[in-house]
């Protein structure tokens, strides 16, 4: 099977990068090269403060708080998950991006550094998600922080665990979330679609994500009792009621795409107000990896454009 086809622009510089391989041989050598990418100690500029903070300490979670200097708020805010396959990445990924949002909506953006799998497999960091989100909730008041504003946000394997946790805040009755942004997530650990079988995909390709899955899940991988807590595209119709208003952004390039597409489709027969976008030509981590590229600022757009009356102070 062929790759899903690439807008031109992509496709171009696609041809220049070498390709990423990531398997039980070279795992280590890829976290650590990704690791030195992120991480240092938080940087406030002049318009934006960022503090960690320490949630608990066993197991060890911390969130970074992004905040308009002078806030005097409450304003609205989002909590953010990074991505990374479940197996690689850190919460700092998210700074530059947050801090944009800061500046523009005049929100205060949360991130979480949850533990990663293999070393910490499902449901740990699902449940360190929980704790960050609950931390937020429960210091609002200090964050300046409208509690019934908070939405989610989260990228691939965050874009999961968001999907995840907002199923897990529902069934144990709280936090209350006002609105959920998923992209590009990594939803599904059966591969079953066909876009999740393509050969030659950039970003994320087919045996990266069966490494991803196969270290998440642990004894559970293949199994066909996986909990959607684990794996949302196994919640079924009836599961997926009730969930806040939802965007799912999606790259017509991307394996993702099939099950995406699905979990848009199945949360609106489901009576969740949904968004779906799919940027022709884009694919995995097309903003990352691609940024100024056309599909990059479409992306980019549609997603502002999303977030802008849920988050900008001007919309309270």
């Amino acid at each position: 099977m062929s790759a899903l086809e690439l807008h031109a622009e992509i496709a171009a510089r696609a041809a220049a990068m070498p390709p990423i391989v990531i398997d039980d041989s070279t795992f280590a050598a890829v976290r650590a090269a990704t690791a030195t990418m992120f991480g240092g100690d938080p940087v406030s500029t002049d318009t934006v403060e960022r503090l960690d903070h320490v949630v608990h300490e066993d197991p060890r979670v911390v969130v970074r708080v992004h905040r308009p200097r002078g806030l005097q708020g409450p304003a609205a805010c989002l909590f953010s998950i990074h991505g990374g396959g479940y197996v690689l990445g850190s919460h700092a990924m998210d700074d530059s991006l947050l801090e944009a949002f800061v500046n523009e909506f005049g929100c205060v953006c949360v991130s979480v550094e949850y533990r990663l799998a293999p070393d910490s497999p499902y449901p740990g960091p699902l449940d360190d998600c929980l704790a960050g989100l609950e931390w937020t909730v429960a210091h609002a008041n200090d964050l300046g922080v409208d509690p019934d504003r908070i939405g989610l946000m989260g990228v691939s394997a965050g874009g999961g665990l968001a999907a995840a946790l907002s199923l897990l805040a529902r069934d144990r009755g709280g936090p209350r979330i006002a609105s959920l942004l998923l992209q590009c997530p990594m939803l599904d650990d059966r591969q079953i679609t066909e876009s999740s079988r393509a050969d030659g995909l950039i970003g994320w390709s087919r045996g990266a994500n069966t490494f991803g899955w196969r270290c998440y899940l642990g004894a559970q991988y293949g199994r066909a009792d996986v909990p959607a807590y684990a794996a949302p595209a196994r919640a079924g119709d009836a599961d997926l009621v009730g969930l806040p208003p939802t965007m799912v952004i999606a790259g017509s390039a991307d394996g993702f795409r099939d099950e995406d597409i699905d979990y848009a489709l199945r949360l609106t027969r489901a009576g969740v107000p949904t968004d779906l976008v799919v940027v022709a030509g884009a694919p995995h981590g097309c903003v990352e990896l691609f940024d100024g590229t056309e599909p990059a600022r479409r992306w980019s757009h549609a997603v502002r454009e999303w977030l802008r009356p849920r988050l900008d102070s001007r919309s309270s």
